[in-house]
This record gives C-alpha cells, sequence and structure tokens, in this order.
C-alpha cells in the first residue's frame, strides 16, 4: 500500500512504551509514514509516578524540543496524535506547523488557541477522567474549537481507565480500545487524502 500521510505520535508520560512502538506500526500497516520519538531519552516505565519523574528530570522545554526534531523533516500537512502528556506536545508545536491535516488528542485537551479554520481535530477521552480530563477542559477545547471554525469532533468513552488504549496498562479496555482506532485511522484516512492535496 503507498503511503496514504505523515504522522507524529507523541507518547504519554510513561515514556515510549512497547505499546507505543506497536501503534507506530500499526498506523505504518495502514500505509502511514510515521514517526513516534522517544521524547525522554531514558527507558521508559508503567508506573506513573515514575513516569512524571522523567518527565521532571528531562524538563518541558526538552520534551518539546525532542518533539519539534522529530518532526522537522515531516511534510508541514503531517497529522500530530498525542497521548495524554503527548497532547501538551501538540499543544506546543501545532502553532509552529499551521498547515497540519489534523491533531488527534487521546486522554488530554490541550488548549489550542487561536484555531486555525478548517482544522480536522479529534479529541477522545475516558468518561468521567476527572482528574487529567475534567468537564471544564473538554468544555474550553469545544469552544476553541467552535470559535476558531474547526472540524472537530469529541468522543467520550465510559466507564474506562484514563489511558484505556494502551494494551501494557491496567486502563486498558478491548472494546473501548478498538473503537478509537477505528475512528483514528479513518480520519488519518482523510487526513492523508488532504496531505496530497495539499503537497500538489
Amino acid at each position: 500500500m503507498g503511503r496514504v500521510g505523515s504522522v507524529a505520535l507523541f507518547h504519554s508520560v510513561y515514556g515510549l512504551r512497547a505499546s507505543v512502538l506497536r501503534a507506530a506500526e500499526r498506523l505504518r500497516d495502514a500505509g502511514h509514514d510515521v514517526v513516534a520519538p522517544d521524547l525522554y531519552g531514558f527507558p521508559a516505565t508503567g508506573d506513573l509516578a515514575e513516569g512524571f519523574a522523567l518527565a521532571d528530570k528531562v524538563g518541558w522545554a526538552g520534551i518539546v524540543e525532542r518533539g519539534r526534531d522529530a518532526v522537522r523533516k515531516l511534510p508541514p500537512e503531517a497529522v500530530l496524535v498525542g497521548f495524554s502528556m503527548g497532547v501538551g506536545v501538540i499543544e506546543a508545536l501545532l502553532p509552529e506547523r499551521p498547515r497540519s491535516a489534523g491533531v488527534v488528542m487521546v486522554a488530554g485537551a490541550g488548549a489550542i488557541d487561536p484555531v486555525r479554520p478548517g482544522l480536522r481535530a479529534q479529541l477522545h477521552a475516558a468518561d468521567p477522567d476527572a482528574e487529567f480530563v475534567p468537564p471544564a477542559a473538554v468544555a474550553k477545547w469545544t469552544e476553541s474549537m467552535t470559535r476558531g471554525g474547526a472540524a472537530f469532533e469529541v468522543y467520550r468513552y465510559p466507564g474506562v481507565g484514563h489511558l484505556w488504549v494502551d494494551e501494557d496498562l491496567p486502563d486498558y479496555d478491548c472494546p473501548a480500545a478498538g473503537r478509537f482506532w477505528e475512528r483514528c485511522e479513518e480520519f488519518l484516512r482523510l487526513s492523508g487524502e488532504t496531505q496530497v492535496t495539499c503537497s500538489q
């Protein structure tokens, strides 16, 4: 299958876990050109507290710079996909990549303002997820997307844990993860068509 679009995949606070690499490979199998950078430079963990300690060790500026380096050679239309902490990386990099064909935010509602009119965006979050994606954050994200004229969708997943898409974590929920991947892959397929059009 030919390439249908470029994607940058940013990991959560746990680091570049095997599950993230499998997700990247899944998207490559669907025909996408995918980068999944290590935003830490240290081995990943399965412990949340250790993950936060790694993030603190690298520092937010270092994390964002590693993300910036990873997308430097991607086409300007590349889609940005982030899991939890990775959503914050999208938030930091999107202003530098105004031609991005879309963003997919998973388990995080990053504040994007201003929003480019016509930006395609998806927000996927557990319902409820009061600690990491509270209703106020979803409302703010939705209001920002509406005000900016984005083409966006919000998907809530009732009764699952924060990172329900990671099959190696206790939060994993197979049916909900399946629904996420169906929605994400369709989004990326359509975004890939947009990237081809923009590049011509």
